[in-house]
């Protein structure tokens, strides 16, 4: 078959991706991956083909500054643009693997040329009450069983930015006009398969969930061939005890390299900074920023880990088993902070908003002195380790592609 994924978002919705490419590939399937311009290098380094999505959501996230307003802004932004671009790099495809910020327009393109659509997500996509579903709002925890239904249903009923570039690409496409809320209750009320690229290790598959939902276990980004360390980061991890490290994604405020210079200096640690796309730097002896590290390569070799629990950053901690400070700012960040708060490999979690260096320095200190913490998160390691993410998927969709529940609604 000819496969399309179909990624828009930061590097953590594209690189796990890939690993699920290279797999699908083996398998004996053409696969390409249709994403923008700033993971070109990303996915032709895994020997994959790609297809160009216009846009640069980079460009957007360290322009449009932090918070709920700003991200939903920016969503509806893309959202306006995407459509034209999707339809014009899934020609051709059999089946079309759709990431979350691409699953609305996906859906619609897949289901004006007839073809099979299947939503591959790194966080609960659908409806339960177990928990609350992971949303633009940042929403975590529990409303009990029926205030957790009952919210789920409220927010796809609801209104939101993106519903006019919707409608406006479904008439385009021949459709009836549908809004993002409209698809998604498609999708959640119909047969074919919502396939979740995490550990049911950390958040085993809800029980009340339909038929073809599954939590898969993690698809994991390709290593980059030839990637060396930096000469100053093989030299300040030989200089002293294992560091502490620090990320925050995509949206940081400009409080923060202060207040992390004074929280590791509180713990007693040494930390390694990765500047991501906020450009976040902060100096010192006992501090390095770094670029781009492969976080496959640089986590085991840490003694704790300080994120913002993003789906992907959250489960390479989890693999390298390490003890996890959440810093949740918004999305699906402020369930995995409680998720793995819940499994006991992190002392706790502050939001972004609210994080103060005293309060992140003594979450640190309890995350590296405290050896239950780093005792439970090599149990887990052990259990995600064995599983096999990529390998499900790929005998998932050989199975579900011979039915006809698989084709878009």
């Amino acid at each position: 078959m000819k496969i399309v994924i179909v990624a828009v978002g930061s590097r953590g919705d594209v690189a796990p991706l890939t690993g699920l490419a290279v797999r699908l590939r083996a398998e004996g399937h053409d696969v390409a991956i249709a994403t923008q311009q700033p993971f070109e290098k990303l996915v032709r380094g895994c020997g994959l083909e790609f297809r160009l999505i216009p846009g640069d959501m980079r460009a957007g996230l360290t322009s449009a500054g932090t918070g709920i307003k700003a991200a939903v802004d920016l969503a509806a932004a893309v959202a306006a643009d995407i459509g034209a671009g999707i339809l014009q790099a899934t020609e051709g495809a059999d089946v079309l693997l759709l990431q979350r910020m691409a699953l609305a327009h996906g859906h619609l393109v897949a289901q004006a040329r007839g073809i099979r659509a299947v939503p591959v997500e790194l966080c609960p996509s659908l409806p339960t009450e177990e928990f609350v579903l992971p949303s633009m709002l940042g929403l975590s925890g529990s409303l009990g069983r029926w205030g957790n239904r009952a919210l789920a249903g409220a927010e796809l009923r609801l209104p939101t930015p993106f519903d006019g570039a919707l409608k406006d690409f479904a008439r385009s496409l021949g459709l009836r006009p549908a809004g993002l809320g409209a698809i998604r209750r498609r999708i959640i009320s119909g047969t074919g398969p919502v396939l979740h690229g995490y550990s049911p290790a950390l958040s085993p598959r809800p029980a009340d969930w339909r038929r073809g939902a599954e939590v898969v276990g993690n698809w994991w980004p390709v290593a980059e061939p030839g990637w060396q360390p930096s000469p100053e980061l093989t030299a300040f991890l030989a200089g002293g005890p294992p560091p502490v490290y620090v990320g925050f994604g995509s949206m940081v405020g400009e409080r923060l390299p202060e207040l992390v210079l004074r929280a590791v200096r509180r713990a007693g640690v040494r930390a390694v900074v990765q500047r991501g796309w906020a450009e976040l730097s902060v100096d010192s002896d006992d501090v390095l920023t770094v670029d781009e590290v492969p976080h496959g390569w640089l986590f085991p070799r840490m003694a704790a880990l300080v994120h913002h629990c993003g789906a992907g950053t959250t489960a390479a901690g989890v693999r390298a088993g390490k003890p996890v400070v959440g810093t949740p700012l918004l999305v699906d960040q402020p369930f995995w902070a409680r998720t793995v708060l819940r499994a006991g490999v992190s002392p706790g979690w502050q939001p972004l908003r609210e994080l103060t260096a005293e309060g992140l320095g003594d979450l640190i200190s309890a995350a590296v002195t405290e050896p239950a913490y780093l005792h439970r998160a090599g149990a887990l390691a052990a259990r995600v380790r064995a599983e096999d993410g990529a390998g499900r998927t790929a005998d998932l969709i050989r199975r579900f592609s011979e039915c006809e529940g698989v084709r878009a609604a």
